[in-house]
């Protein structure tokens, strides 16, 4: 080892260099044979701190992965400071009680209406179309709601396929759970797997904080087994929400996301319709909304949304679009 610098242990006469090996000329006293023990760990020592955690390790990863704490939009702020001012006005003004609520109501209505718009970013943020990067890139997401299903969820993937095309799966948590292995084949086949709930309840845009928790967290949880990756979108059902959906989000570590079109395909049995309003105006950068699951049928009994898809792949495919998951689209 020319060059090398040794390095001596002082209860013992063995050397070692510093790249923690022992010299070829070991010379150990007959004293020190008890502490050969201190000496291999002292070897030891010498050596950890020439391994470094990578940028994969668990501890290295969780500090990638943090995420910053809630921060409220404004119009939530700003109805919060409503409401401090009405309280500090009653006792000021309590003749004019009536006024006070009639402004009180008027504030609810509007958060109300809110989260009836399934666009509306007054009550957090609500990923509408992809990032700028992704839309000169000719990219558009193709995402599906209410699956999975095992008639229309295996067809959608075939026609996906057959496109080389690639979609994001808003699945709910309950149904995952009935169907897992279309769960894993939809990861198999490069799609990504999101949250749409754990039982995509009628009345979920009426829950309190701690009952939207549990059911996203719930369905994360389910969908992260299935797939073997946690979900990092959430879509409500039917797009319908409350100011207390944002930070439940937060809190989970989920993005929210809605839609820039969509075709009706739940409700509509005209595979013709749907399409014509899901390519009136299709540009790069839309994110598209059909159903796998739920999914209305034709005169003959087939899904709309798989009649629509088959027409509407070839359609991007002509104008230069190409169809991705959401993580694609967001660099993930």
């Amino acid at each position: 080892m020319r060059g090398a610098t040794p390095v001596f242990h002082r209860s013992c006469m063995t050397t070692y260099y510093k790249d923690g090996k022992p010299s070829p000329t070991k010379q150990t006293s007959p004293l020190c044979k008890p502490q050969e023990k201190d000496c291999e760990k002292w070897r030891l020592n010498l050596m950890e701190p020439r391994i470094r955690p990578s940028a994969s390790s668990p501890d290295r990863a969780s500090a990638f992965d943090r995420r910053p704490a809630w921060r409220p939009s404004v119009a939530i702020r700003i109805s919060l400071w409503l409401h401090a001012t009405l309280l500090a006005a009653l006792p000021l003004f309590p003749n004019s009680w009536i006024w006070l609520l009639a402004v009180l109501l008027g504030n609810h209505l509007l958060l109300a209406f809110s989260g009836l718009w399934p666009k509306s970013s007054l009550l957090g943020p609500n990923l509408v179309r992809l990032p700028r990067p992704a839309a000169h890139n000719g990219l558009l997401a193709l995402t599906f709601d209410d699956g999975p299903d095992p008639e229309t969820t295996p067809a959608i993937l075939y026609l996906l396929d057959s496109y080389g095309a690639k979609a994001s799966f808003f699945c709910i948590g309950k149904r995952a759970e009935e169907h897992s292995e279309l769960v894993r084949d939809i990861v198999r086949r490069g799609h990504s797997v999101e949250n749409h709930s754990l039982r995509h309840p009628n009345l979920f845009a009426c829950y309190s904080l701690g009952a939207l928790q549990r059911e996203i967290q719930g369905a994360q949880s389910v969908l992260a087994a299935c797939s073997g990756t946690p979900p990092r979108f959430f879509r409500s059902p039917m797009g319908f929400r409350n100011p207390f959906l944002d930070p439940a989000l937060s809190r989970i570590g989920l993005r929210y996301v809605s839609w820039t079109r969509r075709g009706f395909d739940a409700a509509c049995q005209k595979p013709e319709t749907v399409l014509r309003r899901l390519i009136r105006n299709l540009s790069e950068g839309d994110i598209l909304l059909l159903h796998d699951g739920n999914s209305a049928c034709t005169s003959d009994g087939k899904p709309v949304s798989v009649q629509v898809l088959s027409s509407l792949l070839p359609i991007l495919h002509a104008r230069g679009l190409r169809a991705v998951s959401l993580p694609m689209a967001m660099g993930g």
